[in-house]
């Protein structure tokens, strides 16, 4: 089989599955796993595809669609668990926090320890669970948002420019490397952007999921926060951005 005729086989199983394994490439084009290895690194090296360990990915998994948080927090929960219990450990006495809302960032609280840093949040259950933990809390004003339960809008925005945080926390739905961090409602995005401009440090919490994920409105360029993950898939990834792996 020729080389262009592999080629196409193969971006045309990406296409359809978004995602495949070297031994899928094997069994359904019949050729060598060492033949599918050289196909998938001459690809990626035309941007064809993502080369990732084991196989392949298209160049973005689509558009993520927002989920409410009750499911979101079913979802890659060991992996939030790592994230969350690191970001909390990195915070010291004195620090003014920004949690944004998020269902790995909630998680954080359960971790944390340092009653003498101040914690402000646009997150609703975030801002109890802070109270009842006992931690010196500010939550931010503005309209809810149901489906996040965030707090947005305009009155939002107005708190936020006037703080000046040491370091915050973020969630975001999607990490490509065109469209940089991405979220889907355009509301919860400037809330996002906003606290982040106001951060001396920034740290986006993102289980593997979220990379390659593209939602509908960009918060940031990869480079303006740390991005703090489980075991990263993605090592291409380390050429925007500065990446965190909490390994178990």
């Amino acid at each position: 089989m020729l080389p262009d005729e592999r080629f196409r086989k193969i971006l045309e199983l990406i296409r359809k599955n978004r995602s495949v394994t070297v031994q899928e490439l094997v069994r359904q084009i019949g050729i060598s796993e060492s033949t599918i290895r050289r196909d998938l690194t001459a690809l990626d090296k035309k941007g064809l595809l993502n080369k990732v360990h084991g196989g392949a990915t298209a160049l973005d998994t689509g558009f993520n669609m927002e989920e409410a948080v009750a499911n979101k927090s079913l979802k890659n929960v060991d992996e939030k668990r790592r994230i969350a219990e690191y970001c909390a450990g990195i915070i010291r006495p004195d620090d003014f926090i920004y949690l944004d809302a998020g269902t790995t960032t909630e998680m954080m609280i359960d971790f944390l320890t340092e009653k003498k840093a101040s914690y402000v949040t646009n997150g609703i259950s975030h801002a109890k669970k802070l109270m009842d933990y006992g931690f010196k809390v500010y939550l931010i004003g503005g309209e809810l948002r149901a489906v996040t339960e965030a707090i947005v809008g305009a009155e939002a925005l107005d708190s936020l420019r006037k703080y000046n945080f040491t370091k915050g926390f973020f969630g975001v739905n999607g990490i490509s490397k065109r469209s940089g961090f991405t979220t889907p409602d355009v509301t919860e995005a400037l809330v996002k952007k906003t606290a982040l401009e106001h951060c001396l440090d920034a740290y986006i919490l993102a289980d593997s999921s979220k990379f390659r994920a593209v939602s509908a409105v960009s918060v940031a360029d990869l480079d303006q926060a740390v991005i703090v993950t489980g075991k990263l898939e993605e090592p291409s990834f380390l050429k925007y951005a500065v990446i965190k792996e909490v390994l178990e």
